[in-house]
């Protein structure tokens, strides 16, 4: 349940981080490595992702993804 709206995460090394419920709202997670991170009921909406690894990711039909984008 962690709120990380705005948040810079350019680079950042969130391997099997627990976002669970997390707020991302506007975050930059550009190049971020998400490795079986926990994205569940998480909302990423206007994230920016891009280069971002998202390999192994948890997710769920509550997660919120920005506008476009499918893992």
């Amino acid at each position: 349940g962690a709120d990380l709206r705005d948040a810079n995460l350019t680079g950042a090394k969130l391997i099997g981080a627990k976002l669970r419920n997390a707020d991302l709202t506007w975050a930059k997670l550009i190049g971020a490595n998400l490795r079986n991170a926990d994205l569940s009921c998480a909302d990423l909406a206007f994230a920016k992702l891009s280069g971002a690894d998202l390999t192994n990711i948890k997710y769920d039909e509550d997660t919120i993804w920005p506008e476009g984008f499918k893992p």
